[in-house]
């Protein structure tokens, strides 16, 4: 580019040269024709230096685009929940389809501007010192003063205006995310003409800032133009008192017009580069803020090799999540061996997830209170970690791609037995059966097309399809019935003969055969014991047992009936 503005100036001085010679009848034929081809190879030797500029400087801004995006994707991937509470998911969304092209655009486009303006501008300046008048440049450009100080003042103000709209944007992103989500909610409520107010008012912020914006930059072009027209009056004016005097030829004149010309896309790219590096660096700010929130589980320094799972060991552990102000899990100690089974239990809000996703290293726990196999887990790598377990949420998380797509996720290398195998122990080779397309039914956003019980179904297979040393299953079965429940645990307790099981549950029959049953009571454990020990200590759990198997008995009654 700078070469480009260095040749740039020498067709200007070769026309002063040749109107001169045409005034003093100077000029010759072959000198013309000299002239006339230099000029044209000059113009093809630009047009390849234009496009060698251009397509190395936006190839490189669009690059550049796509590795911020992949940092940023991955940079989010590694982050605890903790930072997804604190980030809103439209804000996060914004960084990526709005933030992230701003600083593109800032690396090609504001590049571009930059240097226009710096080379541009020094080589035209230096060109009109040496070849022209130095008091014809200084006069043209004294009206330059007032373009910078503009230009300072409309570039605060599209900062702070650029910001305002990306906030805006990222909270309209948000709105449409969980309006689009929870479709059947709004629905239901019959809330489909208020959330469309909502969301109206919304756009209407979004686009009233954006507004805003807009206005700032559409005053840059017009300042610019009238400061360089100002110049354009006194280099002409002047110019022309210097030419009547004899101080200053007819051609130079007019190559310092040309000159004069150069200068206006440098004066209007410096306009365009503060407006755009307003906003790339207000994007810039917003990227880097969300790249320098750290995870608040690091990896360990030194991690500790640990072949296999033999012994999972909650020791004292207690737990409070990020900004709460009370405990969620009070000195919990209990010891799982290798090929067990775990059941938690206990009323709702009592800590039966939050003791599961001490395993998931979802937040940070005091040290040395959770062993695996002797090691403490902060010592162990989160991906070592995460290799042994499959969870299955309360929540399923489905992709809308195929049932088959959906199930081998976690392990697309699995094949085709290990595929029917895992479907086959969730109980859901029925459910496959009546669907038309089978295994290639696609099931749609979040699963829409899917029932609950299938829905936990799928999850179910996707978990076990991976053949986990840690099987995790977070209130898993209950949206299915109680004999489907019956057949799937079965089904769960031959599969996984000799690996580890927990499962967190309000049904108290899917935990009767486990090893090991904790009952949770504001996240202390209250009692433990096996199903028959507890069932003589006659305290919560008997209670709720009792009950739990009066329903079913008058349920069957009622099926029979």
């Amino acid at each position: 580019m700078t070469i480009v503005n260095v040749l740039n100036v020498i067709p200007p001085k070769m026309i002063g040269n040749v109107i001169d010679s045409i005034r003093l009848d100077q000029l010759s034929a072959p000198q013309l024709t000299k002239t006339v081809a230099f000029l044209f190879a000059l113009g093809i030797f630009l047009y390849i230096l234009n496009f060698i500029w251009v397509y190395s400087l936006f190839g490189n801004s669009f690059l550049l685009e796509k590795m911020l995006r992949s940092r940023l994707f991955g940079h989010l991937t590694r982050m605890a929940p903790s930072f997804f509470h604190r980030n809103r998911t439209g804000d996060l969304m914004a960084l990526a389809t709005n933030d992230v092209p701003a600083i593109s655009q800032t690396a090609g486009y504001g590049v571009l501007t930059l240097v226009s303006t710096v080379s541009g501008t020094t080589v035209v300046l230096i060109t009109m010192v040496t070849l022209i008048d130095y008091k014809l440049m200084l006069a043209a450009l004294l009206p330059l003063p007032f373009l910078a100080f503009a230009i300072s003042v409309l570039g605060k103000q599209m900062r702070k205006r650029f910001l305002a709209a990306q906030a805006a944007f990222g909270k309209m992103n948000d709105h449409a995310l969980e309006s689009i989500s929870g479709m059947r909610v709004l629905r239901s409520y019959v809330q489909e003409t208020k959330d469309m107010e909502a969301f109206g008012g919304v756009t209407q912020d979004v686009m009233d800032k954006n507004r805003r914006v807009a206005f700032v930059g559409a005053l840059f072009q017009p300042v610019v133009q009238t400061i360089v027209g100002i110049s354009y009056a006194i280099g002409i004016g002047y110019g022309s008192y210097l030419v009547f005097h004899s101080e200053l030829t007819l051609g130079q004149l007019v190559s310092f017009n040309i000159y004069l010309g150069m200068l206006i896309w440098p004066m209007i790219s410096f306009g365009e580069f503060i407006n755009v590096l307003q906003r790339g660096s207000a994007s810039a700010d917003r990227v880097d803020a969300a790249l320098r929130q750290q995870t608040d589980v690091p990896e360990p320094r030194e991690p500790v090799n640990v072949e296999e799972p033999l012994v999972i060991e909650f020791d004292r552990l207690t737990f409070r999540y990020p900004g709460a102000s009370a405990d969620s899990l009070c000195d919990i100690s209990v010891r799982l061996n290798r090929g067990e089974t775990l059941g938690v239990v206990g009323r709702t809000g009592s800590g039966k997830s939050t003791l599961l996703k001490q395993l998931l290293r979802q937040y940070p726990i005091p040290e040395n209170r959770l062993r695996i196999s002797g090691v403490p887990i902060e010592n162990i790598s989160q991906e070592r970690v995460k290799s042994w377990i499959g969870y299955v949420p309360q929540e399923h998380l489905l992709l809308s791609k195929s049932i088959r797509d959906n199930i081998m996720f976690g392990f697309p290398e699995a094949g085709d037995n290990r595929l029917h195998q895992a479907i086959e122990a969730a109980c859901f080779t029925g459910d496959i059966e009546q669907m038309k397309e089978g295994l290639d039914t696609v099931i749609g956003e979040y699963g829409v097309m899917l029932s609950g019980g299938q829905k936990q179904r799928v999850g179910i297979a996707r978990a076990i399809v991976t053949d986990p040393e840690i099987l995790l299953l977070d209130d898993a079965l209950s949206a299915v019935d109680a004999r489907t429940e019956s057949r799937i645990l079965q089904n769960i307790r031959s599969e996984r003969s000799g690996k580890t099981t927990i499962i967190a549950t309000h049904r108290l029959s899917a935990v009767s055969h486990a090893h090991r049953i904790i009952v949770l009571e504001e996240g202390r454990i209250a009692e433990q014991g096996t199903h028959e020990q507890l069932m003589e200590l006659g305290g919560w759990y008997r209670r709720q047992y009792d009950i739990q198997q009066m329903e079913s008995n008058l349920m069957n009654e009622l099926e029979k009936g």
